[in-house]
């Protein structure tokens, strides 16, 4: 069987379609999972179960990859790569279907598969799929794993990730942590949302939410967040629309709470697109002040106008650029708080954007924390001396955290780590026993300690001179 990019048999329909036709892209073109969804969701106006069903197809197929391929190995010739990508698509997803659905009816799930082999392809393609499906069927779907493997090798088949990925965090984290981890990652991420403090309280929300007939409830992390159950879509929601509400991760909103900025400081946010952070220290800083949110796209700078406008907060003033350069356009020593949000490996929102994991390297971990430390170096000229700068990535790899917070502090000893974080951060952290009993102003979020996103946040402060 030939390897080609092409997708045949015209424009997908229904929710299976639909979900292999997003594999397929993601596979051949690099698409991310998320973006090329949403597209296909608009473009098909499915009825919100069948939207609901394709998107557990696309994000469970993808979190689960070498598992399936792990066991569709021994039952396809070629398997995967003399497999024409739309195939090796449509068995992983119908694999994953009747492993992981039950829900769906096993012989609805085979029957759908084979109707769309034979669409797509021909006749031998669809006996192809049927015999595979019927197979596994027969012989049982839970994974075949040999004995005695190692550790490594057995966490990356059980729970689906790169072994390359498994054995580093076994190094840091130890085989329990890591486990713990990977476990997590496969999980549905929960929807949570930051409460506009300008606007209403967070109890205020939760009972108007109630009220529509929402289950939303406090998050146990983020004094202003929240959790919404069965909620839909929040962007969606009135709430969203009318600026109550920002929809953010609860491990992301203790970002701007560990920069505390007061009312009145000038605020830089170096790379702010789509602008969560930036308008979540506008809040705090009860819109009074000035919040100079920077992005290297031009093209998102409308995201941060739109976010601001959206929640009414008028002391957000965006620029475009690239941070390595915003020394050359702000003043030396000119903001009270510097927030650095990194580009990075994005290993801790792998639950929301599973491609991550097969997609990154240890090269990527290698280059972006040589791109960290160059941005870190840049900016902190524009810290006032007793100014505060905070530097956070979505991601658990050391070099990209932990080490490039140390190297910082080695080159400018002008600044040092500060602990004297917030009462309302460090309080439930502390409550559930993930505050370090050694705790020095740097802390790693892992996605398992409470369901949020993988996260790493230091605070610094400049020694005034």
């Amino acid at each position: 069987m030939s390897k080609t990019n092409r997708l045949p048999g015209g424009k997908p329909q229904g929710a299976r379609e639909i979900a292999m036709s997003v594999l397929h892209n993601v596979e051949t073109q690099g698409a991310y999972s998320g973006l090329e969804l949403n597209q296909a969701l608009q473009s098909a106006e499915l009825s919100r179960p069948d939207a609901s069903l394709a998107t557990e197809l696309v994000y469970g197929t993808i979190q689960r990859l070498n598992t399936i391929d792990h066991e569709l190995k021994g039952r396809v010739k070629g398997w995967p790569n003399k497999i024409d990508p739309w195939v090796r698509s449509l068995l992983r997803m119908s694999y994953y279907q009747l492993r992981w659905l039950s829900r769906v009816p096993a012989h609805a799930a085979v029957d759908e598969a084979v109707r769309i082999a034979k669409k797509r392809g021909h006749a031998g393609i669809g006996g192809l799929v049927n015999g595979v499906l019927r197979g596994l069927l027969r012989d049982g779907l839970e994974s075949t794993l040999p004995v005695n493997l190692p550790a490594t090798e057995r966490i990356s088949l059980t729970h689906s990730h790169p072994l390359w990925l498994v054995e580093r965090w076994v190094a840091e984290y130890g085989e329990q942590l890591t486990e713990e981890m990977c476990m997590a990652n496969n999980e549905h991420p929960h929807a949570s949302a930051r409460v506009n403090r300008l606007k209403a309280t967070r109890d205020q929300v939760i009972a108007g939410m109630s009220d529509a007939g929402m289950e939303a409830v406090p998050s146990p992390l983020s004094q202003e967040g929240i959790i919404a159950f069965k909620a839909g879509n929040l962007v969606h929601s009135d709430w969203f629309k009318q600026g109550f509400i920002s929809v953010q991760d609860e491990s992301s909103m203790l970002v701007a709470a560990v920069a505390a900025p007061k009312p009145g400081m000038q605020v830089l946010d170096c790379c702010a697109a789509p602008g969560g952070k930036s308008t979540h220290l506008a809040e705090i800083m009860r819109n009074e002040g000035k919040i100079i949110a920077n992005d290297v796209h031009p093209h998102k700078e409308a995201l941060i106008k739109q976010q601001a406008d959206r929640l009414g907060l008028t002391c957000v003033e965006t620029m475009t650029g690239d941070a390595l350069e915003l020394p050359e356009r702000i003043a030396p020593q000119s903001c009270d708080v510097v927030l650095l949000d990194a580009p990075c490996s994005g290993f801790g929102v792998i639950r929301r954007k599973p491609e991550i994991k097969w997609n990154k390297t240890a090269e990527d971990i290698e280059s972006l924390s040589r791109l960290q430390g160059r941005l870190l170096r840049q900016v902190q000229s524009l810290v006032k001396p007793g100014g505060t700068l905070v530097y956070s990535t979505c991601t658990i790899a050391s070099e990209e955290n932990e080490s490039t917070i140390k190297s910082f502090l080695a080159e400018f000893p002008e600044f040092v780590l500060d602990a004297e974080w917030p009462d309302e951060v460090l309080v439930p952290l502390r409550a559930a026993g993930k505050l370090p009993e050694n705790f020095s102003g740097m802390l790693q979020l892992l996605p398992q300690m409470f369901g949020s996103d993988g996260f790493f946040i230091a605070r610094l402060r400049k020694q005034s001179q």
